[in-house]
């Protein structure tokens, strides 16, 4: 395990260190939260979408499976996967966006980006030991939530950062596998929630290719489109297609090239591994984004809700930058280490929507 004091020290444990890992993010605040952050649909609209904390549940889980199929170390897929969403900012990417062309509009190049701010949450902003920030996880897991998704190298990063973690290599295994999770796991549930919603007409969905191979195991069940049970067994049946092709494409590389330590994979960063969908699953998964990008995420519903809580971050960035008193107690003394508008960004983007929006609403007046 390679060493580095300004992210983790190394401790003995009657866990495995992975397993350590896991436990440290689920018991940590930023974890609690994610219950109270958008998905796609605002928390409020309803109990059943899914929110960040169950779509990083269901990562975790696709994560577990591909990992424990691939003879990868199952406990570190997880411990990624768990932690890789953690720096998102209220009201889903509109939020992380708004706040990166807040402080790049303020002058402050390094803007924000969430794959960092999770790293930032893991190392930095947690606080859990007297003598050291963050909560002290492996070198792996922190690894694999920095590289979360390529390109690796960007020109915010630290020097310290760059010089701990080579970003001229992929990650491991894992951390890819949770790249896919990832994935895996949104397409299918939003689908879920976009019928749901009757923001998706079933009709020209099942236009789509992979929805096409989907329905037909569907129907082999003996279930029928206009059941109630068809959407449950339609999503199942989109995880498990995607998941088996993941497989079944990935195990050959994997198993010629894994090894029993999982750290800094040999593989350089440019180099097109052998891991993920068959050319034509991707190709029908990639085709699949497209139609939901084109009807679900840019719905007017969606991009009503967006908008607002875009609106809510710009508003909340104004007022804590004019006035540093409006800011927490335990908030406004990091101002004395770090700069104003970090600490501002870094408030914000840890706000749950309905404490983004109770904050807006009492420092603006509004009811």
């Amino acid at each position: 395990m390679l060493a580095d004091s300004r992210f983790y020290t190394i401790e003995k444990d009657f866990r495995d260190p992975y397993s350590r890992d896991r436990d440290r993010v689920i018991h940590c605040s930023s974890f609690r939260r994610l219950e109270y952050k958008t998905q796609v649909f605002i928390n409020h609209e309803g109990d059943y979408f899914r929110t960040r904390l169950t779509h990083t549940l269901e990562v975790a889980q696709i994560a577990r499976t591909l990992s424990r199929e691939l003879g990868l170390n199952e406990a570190l897929a997880e411990a990624i996967a768990l932690s890789h969403d953690l720096g998102h900012t209220p009201f889903g990417h509109v939020g992380g966006d708004e706040l990166d062309s807040l402080l790049k509009r303020d002058g402050f190049k390094n803007g924000f980006e969430h794959n960092f701010q999770s790293f930032r949450v893991l190392t930095k902003l947690e606080k859990r030991y007297k003598n050291f920030d963050g909560l002290n996880l492996t070198y792996a897991t922190l690894e694999g939530v920095l590289k979360h998704s390529l390109p690796y190298k960007k020109s915010f990063l630290p020097k310290e950062v760059e010089e701990a973690f080579n970003l001229d290599y992929h990650p491991s295994f894992e951390a890819i596998v949770v790249d896919f999770a990832d994935s895996i796991a949104y397409i299918s549930h939003d689908i879920d929630d976009g019928i749901k919603y009757n923001l998706i007409d079933y009709n020209d969905l099942k236009e789509q290719e992979l929805i096409k191979k989907a329905v037909v195991n569907v129907e082999k069940e003996g279930i029928k489109p206009e059941e109630q049970l068809f959407r449950h067994r339609l999503v199942a049946s989109i995880i498990r297609l995607l998941v088996e092709d993941f497989i079944e494409n990935s195990k050959e590389f994997i198993s010629r090239n894994s090894s029993d330590t999982p750290l800094c994979s040999k593989f350089k960063s440019d180099e097109k591994l052998e891991i993920g969908h068959s050319k034509e699953i991707a190709r029908e998964h990639k085709e699949l984004l497209k139609y939901l990008f084109k009807v679900l995420y840019k719905h007017q519903k969606i991009v009503k809700n967006m908008f607002a809580g875009k609106e809510c971050i710009k508003a909340l960035y104004s007022a804590y930058m004019e006035e540093k008193n409006l800011l927490p107690k335990n908030t406004k003394e990091l101002l004395n280490i770090r700069p104003h508008h970090r600490v501002v960004a870094d408030y914000i983007a840890s706000m749950t929507d309905r404490y983004a929006f109770k904050n807006y609403k009492e420092i603006y007046g509004l009811n």
